[in-house]
């Protein structure tokens, strides 16, 4: 660790056994590693190219950062965009559980990426002009446990069964890179962050620490990290952090008592279990794999 550098725990850090709330927890929109890492230019022309080595002519002047609107609510991914000459990279990470629902926000994300560039670049979908506009390219970086084999995934081919439909989508499946590319490192650093947090359950400080030496060790990131540390830490204590207080929060007496009153009300109303859990988890700010799990325990 850098001399001075200090992990502070103001907030309760202490560890939690509930397996449940530890897998379903609700992904917050927080800082992130992968979006610190990303912002800066010099990482995210390594992450370019990665996914193109035959572009050798760019620079980190034609990068150019694209905002991607949030299209759905609890988002459980981080989300990049950006701009190289005539490409439009969409890349978004899929953090812990894999679903092919990925191609539809990524679609959802392209549709509205496209609208503010016409509004930007002062086009109408209404003219005879022709319109213009950057070529997209859908990537999903997963970095779960699940094994994945399949390279690119399309909305044909996993919605409807591979048949002819009017707008197809394909979306790369990112699980490495290459010869030890920016993407290899990144995944590799949340290797280690699950192993150590695996290691030390009742000490996080001591996992944050871990991380952060066996990757300087194996040059993981290694040069974002020293340059970066005090970012890292800070990042990964806010996660930590939030992650403890929802865990104390939907293993409480109060999220309990707030599901089943919930519960008990939507039964007399005749409200649905899926209507149900759809409440519970806009109202108490948790997943719908939470929500759903408390509310079918008092479902009758």
């Amino acid at each position: 660790m850098k001399e001075g550098v200090e992990i502070n725990f103001s907030a309760n850090t202490q560890n939690h056994t509930n397996e449940e709330s530890d897998h379903y927890m609700k992904q917050t929109v927080k800082a992130s590693v992968f979006e610190d890492l990303f912002s800066n230019k010099e990482y995210l022309l390594q992450l370019y190219q990665a996914l193109h080595p035959e572009d050798t002519t760019v620079l980190e002047s034609d990068l150019e950062y694209v905002t991607l609107q949030q299209v759905m609510a609890n988002n459980p991914y981080n989300d990049l965009g950006f701009k190289v000459g005539s490409r439009l990279m969409i890349l978004v990470e899929a953090q812990s559980t894999w679903t092919e629902n990925i191609i539809v926000r990524c679609i959802m994300y392209l549709a509205q990426t496209w609208k503010d560039y016409f509004i930007s670049s002062k086009q109408s979908v209404y003219a005879s002009t022709k319109l213009e506009f950057p070529e997209p390219e859908l990537y999903v970086l997963y970095t779960g446990s699940k094994t994945i084999s399949k390279t690119e995934i399309s909305l044909s081919e996993e919605f409807f069964a591979g048949k002819p439909i009017a707008i197809d989508a394909k979306v790369k499946v990112l699980i490495t890179g290459k010869n030890n590319d920016i993407i290899t490192q990144y995944v590799l650093f949340t290797k280690v962050i699950d192993e150590q947090r695996n290691l030390y359950k009742n000490n996080t400080q001591t996992a944050i620490t871990e991380t952060i030496r066996i990757c300087k060790d194996k040059n993981i990131l290694k040069e974002y990290l020293e340059n970066h540390e005090k970012e890292v830490i800070d990042i990964m204590v806010t996660l930590y952090s939030q992650e403890e207080v929802l865990r104390d929060y939907v293993t409480s007496e109060k999220f309990t008592s707030e599901v089943k009153g919930i519960v008990e009300l939507s039964q007399e109303l005749g409200r649905s279990f899926a209507d149900t859990v759809s409440y519970v988890a806009k109202k108490c700010n948790v997943s719908k794999d939470i929500a759903e799990r408390k509310v079918n325990s008092f479902w009758n």
